[in-house]
This record gives C-alpha cells, sequence and structure tokens, in this order.
C-alpha cells in the first residue's frame, strides 16, 4: 500500500526537484549579470521532466529513532543546464538578460507554488481519509 501512495506522488516529487534546480539555476543567472563571459543556464523543464520519470529511485540514509521507521526515498537528479541563447548579448560576454531571467524566475515559482498546494492538499486528504476511519 505504501508503494502505491509514493508512486502516486512519483510525479509530483520529481517535478518539484526540477522546479527547485532550475531556480537555483535561474538564481545564479541573476547574480551573475554582471559578470564578464557569464553565459546564461536553463534547463528543458519538460525533457528533464521526462526524462526523471525513468530515473531509478535510491535510498537515502537517514537516522532513524525506531525500527518502524520508513526509509525515505530520493530519485537523483541529473538536469542538465543548457546555455541560452542571447537576446541581446553585452559587449563584456555576458548573455543575462535580466528581464528574462526575472520573468523566467517569477514563472517558475508559481509553478512550484502550485505543485506544493497539489501536494499539501493531497496529504490533508489522506490524513482526513485516515481520521475518518479511525
Amino acid at each position: 500500500m505504501i508503494n502505491g501512495i509514493n508512486n502516486g506522488f512519483k510525479f509530483m516529487e520529481d517535478a518539484l526537484n526540477l522546479r527547485a534546480y532550475r531556480q537555483q539555476v535561474l538564481a545564479s543567472n541573476i547574480a551573475n549579470a554582471d559578470t564578464p563571459n557569464y553565459k546564461a543556464r536553463d534547463i528543458d523543464f519538460s525533457k528533464e521532466l521526462q526524462r526523471a520519470q525513468g530515473v531509478q529511485v535510491g535510498n537515502l540514509d537517514l537516522s532513524a529513532t525506531s525500527s518502524r521507521h520508513l526509509q525515505a526515498s530520493v530519485g537523483t537528479l541529473n538536469a542538465q543546464a543548457l546555455y541560452r541563447a542571447a537576446v541581446q548579448p553585452s559587449i563584456d560576454g555576458n548573455t543575462v538578460d535580466m528581464d528574462v531571467e526575472r520573468a523566467q524566475f517569477a514563472d517558475n515559482a508559481i509553478h512550484y507554488q502550485f505543485a506544493v498546494e497539489y501536494l499539501r492538499d493531497g496529504f490533508r486528504k489522506m490524513q482526513s481519509a485516515i481520521s475518518a476511519g479511525a
């Protein structure tokens, strides 16, 4: 039964991991907006999510204080950050366009928040079902 629940949330777990990674990449672009010769990067989210769905899940070693604790698992994230095509490259070779980066950062943050809310609602429904059955 635990595996069935885990499989049900696997897609959203992969999506959250990729969204978090993409947020780091976009934040790095913004932080390096004034760095000479810095090349802006991003990931192809839909391609990476499809690839993540085929990734094997490994065990994450955590301290357990009880033999009844479940072992946590985490997928290995091997998302490939690609260089973004420069819209208007600067004289110093930097390809970060702050308007594009801010828009992508905000869009990614909204999608991340949606995934978190979706999971929260799913957990609330499970908690309600468990409480009703008890």
